[in-house]
């Protein structure tokens, strides 16, 4: 007997959503286990999730701590099972923040820090260089402030984003989707 649309529906999206996450730089597993949780909504001990993703205890484990530690999953205790299971948030915009924040705590700020000292490092050096060194570098340095200055500019409108809430920015992105042709 073939798996009726419920669960093929949850099997394709667990499939997608592991997919997507490996291009994000984050392990297929990981992706995976969000999605089982986030999509059936029911609390899951390690073994359940071992068994439905066919992936070991080891494997498991050590990617339910990496969902807890970035706040996408939570552990659960159901009366009268000694088992820990976890759960995952299911406010998808609570899902998106959380994720935006983690990202760019893990992937913005350490660019922009990289950027800054490229620059500091130019400026202390820029004065030393041969004469005809020094147009390269102080193209070097615009180009990094202009790089700056757009990850900076990115970075504002994500907290503009965050700070909406999903009320807000569906009402934003109904009133930019009537102007925008498709």
């Amino acid at each position: 007997m073939g798996a009726d649309a419920l669960d093929r529906a949850q099997q394709t999206f667990v499939r997608r959503w592991g997919e997507m996450g490996a291009t994000w730089g984050i392990s297929r597993t990981m992706a995976e286990v969000h999605a089982l949780l986030f999509i059936t909504g029911d609390p899951l001990c390690t073994d359940d999730i071992m068994h439905m993703l066919q992936i070991s205890r080891g494997n498991a484990s050590m990617n339910l701590r990496q969902l807890v530690n970035w706040g996408l999953i939570r552990r659960t205790h159901l009366r009268g099972d000694r088992k820990e299971y976890f759960i995952s948030d299911l406010d998808t915009w609570q899902m998106f923040e959380t994720i935006t924040r983690e990202r760019r705590r893990r992937e913005v700020g350490p660019i922009i820090d990289t950027l800054k000292q490229c620059r500091s490092d130019l400026a202390g050096d820029t004065p030393k260089l041969a004469k005809e060194r020094q147009q390269k570098a102080v193209d070097c340095d615009k180009k990094l402030q202009d790089m700056l200055d757009f990850i900076n500019t990115l970075d504002v409108m994500v907290d503009a984003v965050l700070s909406s809430g999903s009320e807000q920015i569906g009402m934003l992105s109904a009133a930019i989707s009537s102007t925008v042709k498709r």
